[in-house]
């Protein structure tokens, strides 16, 4: 990330932080240095979409009364990432892998049809 960047990602903690009850004991501070460091080499958009679900409790595999740890956050950054990047793909139009398995090579082999044409002859 860039410093703007930072920046922006220490803006979206902070916000995380702020709608999840924390312990008095709790070093702000280093709790953020934490969470920087973890997803230094994380995208801003997917953070920034991790955060958002987190907050909005769309996220299954956390406590919605807690805020996540920083590898929960980092678990839900990659998956924003991927569904990133499939959703660019997908609107780039781009075909789907060749390598389906047996059932995707009978199919586009034409195999199918005969096996089909077998079975119900």
């Amino acid at each position: 990330m860039t410093a703007a960047e930072l920046q922006q990602a220490t803006k979206a903690l902070a916000a995380m932080f702020s709608c999840f009850p924390q312990s008095a004991l709790t070093d702000v501070e280093m709790q953020m240095r934490g969470y920087l460091g973890a997803v230094r080499d994380a995208e801003l958009a997917d953070l920034q979409a991790a955060i958002q679900r987190f907050v909005r409790g769309e996220v299954r595999s956390g406590n919605a009364q807690f805020c996540p740890s920083s590898a929960q956050l980092c678990i839900e950054v990659r998956e924003r990432r991927v569904m990133r990047e499939l959703m660019a793909r997908r609107s780039l139009g781009s075909s789907p892998p060749q390598s389906g398995g047996e059932v995707a090579r009978r199919s586009r082999d034409g195999e199918g049809d005969a096996l089909n044409q077998a079975k119900a002859g």
